[in-house]
């Protein structure tokens, strides 16, 4: 575990702990929108259903929240990078096949997540305007600030983001004031820090075991610590922690006291009334409801901008087809998903239409990032093994946090039928998509011919130098997905010399690896023919965008003011104006060729890849390429070969 700070990680400071408070805190922050009220739900208030609830929601923030995440996750940083695919990438060194699983289905949790939070949060605040008129219709509304939350992303939000820290400010000072006013009404609420209140909600209580689904809703923000560390640094959010943790665990122990002076009537009889509003008093209704949105739009934000970066990360690591990736402001990092966002859109669009109210809507939320914890808990398992550390820790932490996580599944499992249906859909369809694009890939990589590019470079060579063949292109670039440089695939070569020979100076080879580092951008140069064949192998992190057309163009620009290549056109009336020579793509197609015989799963999984590979971004546009300059070959792709035709002949 190294301490060393990354360029860009911004170090300790008050602008730095106001811009994490921003990013970081936006989901864990806004959950005392909903969180007391789905604990009491439709029973009568009673004394030990209270100080029980509240004890559970102050102890999850502490074992999970505080000791799990600030404490021991934060630890597993991939060179200053959190979330669960750059955990993944660091647990990859153990060689373990099957830790993809968690990776994807953590991964797709956190995306569902994306599109459950902006729904209930958003519908918990607007809600908040019946507590002034029980006639006002909230739904539109909802729908209005979700329509154009998504609709902004495309330009870009490093401008509003300068408010997202002051606005986060002014949101948990007015939690912490708020509950401390009412914990001060009612001190018995304090009972709730002993353990013992906690224990006989879950133990003794009837029923109570079953609440631990409402009371997991506290700390669903938690991940988003972890995914977000990149932006700020685990530095800035352990010290911002330690602060808002303070003023959250005050408006629940706030709430709470509420509670206990409410005591023998449901919830309903008292107007559907949220606690959460019900300790605010009747002149700041207004604006803390107008506060209480704004803190939601900020919260929803977040998710969606690390939807991006999770998609982003997914398809660096081939768990994602390649989409349109869009840098709409020079702020670093940011980036726009025309197709995530609008998937997002829609899907939290149909979650509000389907549930109409945030009570309705917490059955369903929850459930994902619930897998998402455990998923964690087993990577992490393996991160600290890897980093050696002891044994029995390594035990102790896996079979306790397992113990508790599994405790919230099952009680949110209990909500299936009632919506959790839903968010285990969405995550499911995710997960799909991701393990069809990855097991494709594999099948295809499998059966991909390479060929020993020695043997062919002097055949190069000599249709390079041979004028009676037309020239294709004074320089040829070709994509290869061959890491050894001493390989090619078969279907480049015979691109390049059968059928119709394509001639030129200096043929090009082009080879991207994506490295298990977050913003590794290096390059390496091979000239296997001075003045003929020369490759070239780009190294990125996982988190940059291969923006091959740039890079090439700045390779070249490096190879001519080193004087390792001459790019100057050799056609005679061209050289002698110094004019650079043109350059050509070209990107082989696979398409699955009639010409197989595939088993009934792979059949499956291919057909699939191919539907999905529809939708997605082309190969020459997902790698950034120009398309004035690029040719477009399409390749069969045969796995597995008819065996026999039962053909035959008659007279």
């Amino acid at each position: 575990m190294s301490n060393t700070r990354h360029s860009h990680i911004p170090a300790v400071s008050g602008a730095a702990l106001l811009v994490t408070l921003g990013i970081i805190f936006g989901d864990i922050g806004t959950s005392p929108l909903y969180v007391i009220k789905a604990i009491i739900g439709t029973t009568v208030i009673n004394r030990d259903l209270v100080l029980g609830g509240v004890s559970c929601i102050f102890w999850t923030l502490t074992l999970l929240s505080t000791i799990k995440y600030v404490i021991l996750v934060l630890r597993a940083d991939n060179r200053g990078e959190g979330g669960i695919f750059a955990l993944y990438t660091l647990v990859k060194k153990t060689k373990i096949y099957w830790l993809i699983v968690p990776a994807m289905i953590g991964g797709s949790a956190l995306i569902a997540d994306g599109i459950l939070t902006p729904a209930i949060s958003v519908s918990s605040a607007v809600e908040g305007l019946q507590s002034i008129n029980g006639n006002i219709e909230t739904l539109p509304i909802v729908i209005v600030i979700i329509t154009a939350l998504f609709a902004i992303q495309q330009f870009g939000t490093g401008f509003i983001g300068k408010f997202f820290g002051p606005m986060m400010l002014v949101w948990f000072a007015m939690l912490g004031i708020l509950g401390f006013a009412a914990v001060s009404v009612e001190p018995e609420i304090l009972k709730a820090l002993n353990p013992y209140y906690a224990y006989h909600l879950l133990v003794i209580y009837p029923k109570g075991f079953w609440i631990l689904g409402a009371v997991f809703l506290c700390t669903t923000g938690a991940e988003g610590m972890y995914s977000d560390m990149g932006h700020c640094g685990k530095t800035n959010i352990r010290i911002t922690w330690s602060m808002m943790k303070v003023t959250l665990v005050l408006n629940y122990f706030g709430q709470g006291a509420w509670l206990l002076q409410h005591q023998g009537v449901t919830l309903d009889s008292l107007g559907d009334a949220n606690p959460f509003f019900s300790i605010m008093p009747r002149w700041f209704l207004l604006p803390g409801i107008i506060i209480s949105t704004v803190a939601t739009i900020v919260a929803s934000q977040a998710l969606i901008t690390g939807s991006f970066t999770i998609i982003n990360e997914a398809i660096r690591l081939n768990f994602w087809p390649k989409v349109r990736i869009v840098h709409p402001t020079e702020y670093p990092g940011q980036m726009y998903i025309p197709s995530v966002n609008w998937l997002l859109f829609v899907s939290c669009i149909g979650v509000v239409f389907y549930f109409k109210e945030s009570a309705n809507m917490t059955a369903a939320y929850g459930l994902t990032i619930n897998l998402n914890m455990l998923m964690t808990t087993i990577l992490l398992a393996f991160y600290m093994r890897l980093k050696r550390y002891n044994i029995l820790l390594i035990v102790f932490f896996f079979i306790f946090y397992s113990i508790i996580e599994s405790s919230f599944l099952v009680a949110n499992l209990s909500k299936f039928i009632h919506g959790g249906w839903v968010s285990l859909f969405i995550g499911a369809l995710l997960v799909t998509v991701m393990w069809t694009w990855f097991q494709a890939r594999k099948i295809r990589n499998r059966y991909l011919e390479f060929v020993k590019l020695d043997k062919y470079i002097p055949e190069l060579i000599e249709l390079s130098r041979d004028t009676s063949v037309p020239k294709y292109a004074t320089h040829l670039v070709y994509l290869t997905s061959a890491d050894d440089p001493r390989d090619i695939e078969a279907a480049v070569v015979q691109s390049i010399l059968e059928n119709h020979p394509k001639r030129a100076d200096i043929y090009w080879l082009v080879h991207v690896d994506v490295v298990n580092e977050p913003y590794r951008m290096e390059y390496k140069v091979n000239i296997l023919a001075p003045e003929d064949v020369i490759r070239i192998d780009f190294r990125l992190g996982f988190r940059i965008a291969p923006r091959i057309n740039l890079m090439f163009e700045k390779v070249v620009q490096d190879l001519l003011a080193s004087n390792e290549v001459d790019v100057t056109s050799r056609y005679e009336s061209m050289g002698k104006l110094n004019k650079i020579g043109d350059f050509s793509f070209v990107v082989l197609e696979k398409f699955l060729s009639y010409e197989n015989e595939l088993p009934f799963y792979e059949k499956i999984i291919m057909d699939s890849y191919f539907l999905l590979k529809n939708w997605s971004l082309s190969d020459e546009r997902a790698f950034g390429l120009d398309m004035d300059n690029v040719t477009l070959e399409k390749v069969p792709l045969i796995i597995s070969p008819v065996k026999e035709v039962p053909l035959k002949r008659i007279n």
